[in-house]
């Protein structure tokens, strides 16, 4: 089933036309109109599958690839909340290339740097004295004691220390930032098969207009008031 056909309608006056006559309308789909996943299966873990977008795989593709029909596409959208297809899915190689010789303006503003993050660092007794990956200035360092040795005791933490200063940081190229960022979004969820149809039903039933509203028409249509009529 393909998703935009399961959209329900608006009838508009029409603007096509100079007649005054209420039953000049003409139908559009009302995009307001969103599915979401229930919150009983998206909560549910055992309900998805984890997958790496492979190069050059789109929405369709893969939902011919998943639960074999291209028109399950939205499934896949919902399931990782992805309204902007532009932004939110990854681009091919070539489109990542297109796309920082765009917003860089060359292949040396592309090499250049976006930005610096700490390194890693352990002490000698592997003990975490600073998380790699933090964003930091150029001149950052880090000082620490080290345990030079052991104590009498045994005990490192009252071992003999020295001071030391490191250059903690590595460079991150505006290449490397939006290859990284483009990569982060080949992570997504895919909803098990057995699930499907539970989302089509939900679909549907998000769709349907409700009879107490006083524009329905019908299920999957509305109507708006004529501002002529009502002299707006």
């Amino acid at each position: 089933m393909a998703y935009f056909e399961e959209l329900p309608e608006i009838s508009y006056i029409s603007r096509l036309t100079n007649s005054n006559k209420n039953e000049d309308r003409i139908l559009v789909k009302n995009l307001f109109k969103r599915a979401k996943l229930r919150t009983d299966i998206e909560s549910a873990i055992t309900a998805f599958n984890y997958y790496l977008i492979e190069e050059g795989e789109r929405p369709d593709t893969l939902a011919k690839k998943i639960y074999d029909n291209e028109e399950l596409d939205w499934v896949i959208l919902i399931t990782n909340n992805i309204t902007n297809i532009r932004d939110q899915w990854p681009l091919s190689n070539n489109d990542l290339n297109s796309y920082m010789l765009d917003k860089y303006g060359s292949e040396e503003n592309i090499s250049e740097v976006h930005h610096y993050e700490t390194k890693e660092i352990r002490d000698s007794s592997n003990r975490l004295i600073m998380k790699g990956g933090l964003v930091v200035g150029e001149e950052f360092k880090v000082t620490y004691n080290t345990p030079v040795g052991v104590a009498s005791t045994g005990n490192i933490y009252n071992a003999p220390t020295t001071k030391k200063e490191e250059d903690a940081i590595s460079e991150v190229t505006n290449f490397e930032y939006e290859n990284r960022k483009n990569d982060e979004k080949r992570k997504i969820k895919i909803l098990k098969r057995e699930f499907v149809p539970v989302i089509i039903t939900d679909l549907r039933n998000i769709m349907r207009y409700d009879k107490s509203s006083s524009q329905y028409v019908s299920r999957k249509v509305i109507t708006t008031y004529n501002p002529r009529k009502s002299g707006v």
